[in-house]
């Protein structure tokens, strides 16, 4: 299945039905009066969160969602129908905002959470609301209202408690395919990743966790170098990252380079980014000429203050010690991570402007 996080779509609540016109015609009653009846209201467009979507691709190629109106008055006093909703279903973690302003408007992180994009419009009155003792015969009624229509923009962020970036080839697809029953594409050349990959993780007896596999980073990416900085977006839920960084590559890399060059996009990104706990890992120890410079570099990384992890994902070399780090931070009592604080309860819904 191809993988699309990010989708266009046009949304039109239906109107509401018209008012009828309509007067009483029996035999014995000649003047009956008015009883035309109220038009039915519009449908409702609603966006809801399930686990059975895993992208946004149904939306990607179909833009437009657009509710049923509702129906017309009739006489003897008969309220048109209302129409049904139309619901648009999304991924867990999909975000929606307004495509104009890129206002945030619900963030849909919980299985079942539904936000109501437009209201469909209210049904108009009938003569006979109109009737009154100095105006029995009004021979007019209201058109219904017409619907929400916007467009809107959705993102996928995928829910994960931890987020593995770094370099590419730096071993973050080996390692998430070691350590749980992720499968991603593993080759020694660039951006073998091209999209994220999750993959649940269960260590000892511990309580599994989600980690993310996010395509590598280049220098450069803020600005659209390599994969640019699109999927970064999946990181900004996690609890905490896993920078693995890769020194095999040139004799004169230094990891403590790297380190930064990866932490400057993050920043270019998202400040916010860089204050997430960060567990750092240095990757293909197996390899002698990493081999030989790893003391140096936990050496010049723990006078900065930081623990360097080495680790081989490919002999699985303290690949032990890293999972116990990530486990001992997500114990640890943090705030919940979400891009905006909304009412309580599953549904959150647009106040539809009634002027």
């Amino acid at each position: 299945m191809k993988f699309v996080d990010e989708a266009k779509i046009f949304i039109r609540a239906g109107h509401g039905g018209p008012g009828c016109v309509s007067f009483r015609r029996e035999k014995f009653v000649p003047k009956g009066g008015p009883d035309g009846g109220e038009g039915g209201r519009g449908g409702d467009v609603i966006i809801r969160a399930a686990e059975s979507h895993r992208t946004l691709l149904d939306l990607k190629y179909q833009q437009q969602y657009l509710a049923k109106n509702g129906g017309p008055g009739s006489g003897n006093n008969r309220s048109g129908k209302s129409a049904d909703n139309l619901e648009i279903v999304v991924p867990v973690g999909t975000v929606v905002k307004d495509f104009e302003t890129n206002e945030l408007l619900a963030d849909l992180s919980v299985v079942g959470q539904t936000y109501v994009a437009g209201l469909g419009g209210i049904g108009g009155k009938g003569n006979a609301h109109f009737a009154t003792s100095t105006h029995q015969t009004p021979r007019f009624a209201q058109e219904g209202m017409a619907g929400d229509e916007r467009w809107l923009k959705l993102e996928l962020k995928l829910l994960a408690d931890v987020g593995i970036l770094g370099f590419p080839n730096a071993g973050k697809s080996t390692f998430i395919s070691r350590v749980s029953a992720a499968r991603p594409k593993i080759a020694d050349y660039p951006f073998t990743t091209l999209t994220p990959h999750l993959g649940v993780v269960q260590h000892l007896d511990s309580k599994s966790f989600v980690m993310a596999d996010i395509p590598g980073l280049i220098t450069g990416a803020h600005e659209g170098h390599g994969m640019g900085i699109q999927f970064l977006k999946h990181v900004e839920r996690t609890s905490l990252l896993l920078h693995i960084i890769d020194i095999s590559t040139e004799p004169d890399i230094k990891a403590w380079s790297n380190y930064q060059t990866i932490n400057k996009e993050l920043g270019f990104y998202n400040p916010e980014l860089l204050e997430k706990p960060q567990i750092v890992a240095l990757n293909k120890i197996d390899l002698p000429n990493v081999k030989e410079r790893v003391k140096k570099e936990v050496a010049l990384f723990r006078k900065k203050g930081i623990i360097l992890h080495p680790f081989s994902a490919v002999t699985g070399e303290g690949v032990k010690e890293i999972l116990n780090k990530i486990i001992e931070l997500l114990s640890q009592p943090r705030e919940i991570i979400s891009d905006e604080q909304y009412p309580s309860g599953n549904t959150i819904t647009r106040q539809k402007n009634t002027d």
